[in-house]
């Protein structure tokens, strides 16, 4: 027993200290793969016995299985003993071999401080050789310094000494080359100037300098004297030199001497166009104009090779000549601002505009930042465009006020044209025709625009656009809201006899024909105005300067001729309304309750078709190409047909069950017209937009869900009341009662249809306002429409 315990303390030590984690024992397999059922960490003796001996029968065999294990228990410790002996030898080589890697690096840093040593007497070396080749080459550098200096130092002197004698003798030719030479040396000895002598030869070079740029201007002085019109010299080859002299000299000489010369050059055009005289006028403004292309002509012949090319004399003196133009006609027309007419103003401002284009063809505009000018206006292409037009824009009020009467007397003539020949006429290929005026008012805007854009971009563009504001709202209520048919205008009403007649054409709306295309007409205008002055909007802002862009806003013109669309569509719908208002109030005072048998349509149904019919086709075909707001009239019918209908129906009352039926036929007879109402009459049949045919088919559902409530039997009670509730979805007790009435129930019995009534709605869902409309899912159309084919063949069983 001791043994046998003993056996079992050492197995289950042993299982404890081979017990290995997940990790190591995955490592070990990798490192030593085996298939051996004994080698595997989840190894189970019993299994490995009962796979050995599967059957009894096996354990026949159990001696070798034991002597195969016995053999391999030996081979293991044989294996185990051999790697236990060779690692007693590990411990004493290893320390062996650190002693020797510790030898071999002492030596290899004993070789590196031996090599370090040598690469530092190496270094020492080579700068003590380059030490002398540096002192070599700095005295290379300073001896070919010094002889450059010398030489420039003689060319200097040498210079001065030539410039002076040769100013002296006016030798102007010589001087402009020479000078250039002398001050490109001297820019050498600028960090020699603490030297005397250096310090000396620039003062005399400057003291050359002041006597050249005097000098020069006095023989220009003596050549073009500004005193006196006659002039005592000419071109000559020594001003030509001067002027290439003065292109070294300081840039004020230059300047002095264009001045001057242009001064005098432009006298005659001061006295010859004096305020007071009678060419100084606008009337005349061709003359300056001529004059100028005189004077240049004149210049390119005599004075063309004098001045240096760059110098663009011929344009400085045409840009000069702009800018006294500008101040000279500022001042004229200042002192006769009362004689100033559209027309002469017009024609100074297009010969004006055109001079600067020809300017612009002519120069580059290279001087125009020499020289301060106008704030010009957009005209990227054009340099010149303002310089000498900019001085009408303080007087385009003249023609602002121009065009404000001109615009006046535009509308007036179309409000007389208007009334006299009527509103165009349009086929149904067509489409709504626009009126002409309205065409005649928008190219006119547009001529005004671009010929005020070419004056002015800045304040007088903002002008122009308060007048076309002006006059969008007068056209907009003069011509379009002006001419729309009044309602009060027309016949009167028809009776309720003739509307149920059944011939069918004896019967007439309240607009005629022509009122109809007139209404059509000023909505397709009224359209057009809106798209157009849209666009308008957009041009005045690309045309005006970019700080007064947000002045430009013709919003409240778009909305007036919006209100002008609603206004021709409301009159549309109206009008139609009116005419089925007289067929659905005969349906009201129809004795429902006394209908026997089921029949055809009823003749107010026929009455109502027949206005759709007739209306309907001349507005699609008016409104052709306005598409958008012919949807827009049937939507806006259905919406005012539809409960104006269910109101009459409320009205008929009593009704019997065979006048409720005939009821029901005849809504869904008007709602199969309301569904067909866009493409009614029409050889092309088009699918009517989805938004329309919801409200057609909510609307009509509704009337046909009353009609149904109405055929219910009233009792029992419970079941009417909550078939009304899910049928109608209305928790209005007004409503109910109405349906009550309808059924002809006595005040009594209502009493107590309405308290069951209350009794029976639902509860309204938490956070609602606890209010009588409820939400109840309704039937579908295609429901519905299966429901009233069954009742049209009930019907004609019946019949």
């Amino acid at each position: 027993m001791m043994m046998e315990e003993e056996e079992l303390e050492f197995a289950e030590d042993l299982e404890a200290i081979l017990h290995l984690t997940p990790e190591v024992q995955l490592a070990i397999e990798q490192v030593f793969p085996s298939q051996d059922p004994l080698d595997r960490a989840d190894f189970n003796a019993v299994e490995y016995i009962n796979t050995l001996f599967p059957t009894e029968q096996s354990l026949a065999n159990i001696d070798d299985v034991v002597n195969k294990i016995r053999l391999k228990i030996r081979r293991l410790d044989d294996n185990i003993r051999t790697v236990v002996r060779g690692q007693t030898n590990v411990g004493q080589d290893g320390r062996q071999a650190l002693e020797e890697a510790q030898n071999a690096i002492q030596q290899l840093f004993g070789k590196i401080k031996d090599i370090k040593d040598k690469a530092e007497k190496s270094e020492q070396m080579v700068k003590e050789i380059t030490r002398d080749i540096k002192q070599l080459d700095h005295a290379k550098r300073h001896l070919t310094t010094s002889i450059t200096t010398l030489n420039h130092l003689h060319m200097l002197a040498g210079g001065v000494d030539s410039l002076e004698a040769m100013t002296r003798k006016r030798q102007y030719g010589e001087v402009a080359n020479l000078l250039q030479g002398v001050v490109n040396v001297l820019e050498h000895f600028h960090k020699y100037m603490g030297i005397p002598q250096i310090r000396q030869l620039s003062e005399r070079v400057k003291a050359a300098q002041s006597e050249l740029g005097t000098q020069i201007l006095a023989d220009f002085e003596e050549a073009f004297p500004s005193q006196g019109s006659k002039r005592s010299g000419g071109p000559s080859n020594v001003l030509r030199d001067a002027c290439l002299v003065a292109n070294v000299l300081d840039p004020r000489i230059r300047q002095e001497i264009i001045k001057k010369f242009i001064r005098q050059h432009l006298s005659e055009y001061l006295v010859l166009f004096q305020e007071n005289q009678d060419v100084a006028w606008l009337d005349k403004i061709d003359r300056r104009y001529a004059w100028l292309k005189r004077q240049l002509v004149d210049y390119e012949e005599k004075y063309g090779h004098m001045f240096p090319e760059e110098w663009c004399m011929t344009e400085r003196i045409a840009v000069e000549f702009c800018h006294i133009t500008r101040v000279e006609l500022a001042k004229v027309m200042r002192t006769r601002a009362k004689e100033i007419e559209v027309k002469l103003l017009l024609f100074a401002i297009q010969r004006t505009t055109n001079f600067e284009g020809l300017l612009a063809k002519r120069f580059t505009g290279c001087t125009l930042t020499d020289v301060p000018g106008p704030r010009k206006p957009k005209a990227p292409d054009n340099p010149f465009h303002g310089i000498v037009s900019k001085c009408f824009e303080p007087h385009l009020y003249v023609y602002i006020e121009s065009q404000d009467r001109n615009l006046g007397e535009l509308i007036d003539r179309f409000v007389a044209d208007l009334r006299a020949q009527g509103p165009p006429k349009a086929g149904p290929e067509e489409g709504g025709a626009v009126l002409p005026s309205c065409a005649d008012l928008f190219v006119y805007y547009k001529k005004c625009m671009v010929q005020c854009s070419q004056l002015s971009t800045g304040e007088p563009m903002i002008a122009l656009s308060t007048i076309f504001q002006k006059y969008l709202r007068e056209y907009a209520w003069k011509i379009l809201s002006g001419n729309l048919p009044k309602t009060s205008s027309s016949s009167g009403g028809l009776t309720i006899s003739s509307l149920l007649k059944e011939k069918e054409g004896s019967e007439a709306a309240k607009f005629t024909v022509d009122e109809l295309c007139l209404i059509c007409s000023i909505l397709s205008t009224a359209e057009y105005c809106l798209a157009t002055t849209q666009q308008l909007e957009e041009k005045l802002k690309e045309k005006v300067d970019k700080v007064l862009v947000e002045r430009i806003n013709l919003t409240g013109e778009m909305d007036t001729f919006s209100t002008v669309i609603s206004n021709s569509i409301q009159l549309l719908v109206q009008d139609l309304d009116a005419a089925c208002d007289p067929a659905l109030t005969a349906m009201s005072k129809m004795p429902w309750q006394s209908v026997e048998h089921v029949g055809d349509q009823s003749p107010y149904v026929t009455s109502v078709i027949m206005h759709i019919k007739q209306n309907v086709p001349i507005i699609r075909d008016n409104l052709a190409s306005t598409r958008k707001y012919f949807t827009q009239f049937c939507i806006k019918f259905t919406n005012s047909f539809i409960p104006k209908f269910i109101n009459h129906l409320f009205r008929c009352k009593p009704i019997s069950m065979v006048g409720a039926e005939q009821l029901l036929l005849d809504t869904h007879s008007l709602k199969t017209v309301l569904l067909d109402l866009p493409s009614i009459g029409s050889q092309v049949h088009r699918k009517a937009p989805a938004s329309y045919t919801k409200i057609v088919v909510k609307g009509m559902t509704r009337a046909e869900m009353i009609l149904k409530v109405v055929m219910a039997p009233h009792e029992p009670a419970v079941v009417f009341v909550d078939n009304y509730i899910k049928l109608l979805a209305d928790g209005n007790p007004e409503t109910f009662q109405k349906i009550l009435d309808m059924k002809g129930l006595k005040r009594s019995e209502q009493s107590n249809m309405l308290d069951l009534f209350r009794q029976r709605l639902p509860t309204p869902p938490s956070g609602s306002d606890g209010g009588p409309s409820l939400s109840f899912s309704a039937p579908t159309p295609e429901q519905e429409s299966s429901r009233i084919r069954r009742l049209e063949k009930l019907i004609k069983k019946r019949l």
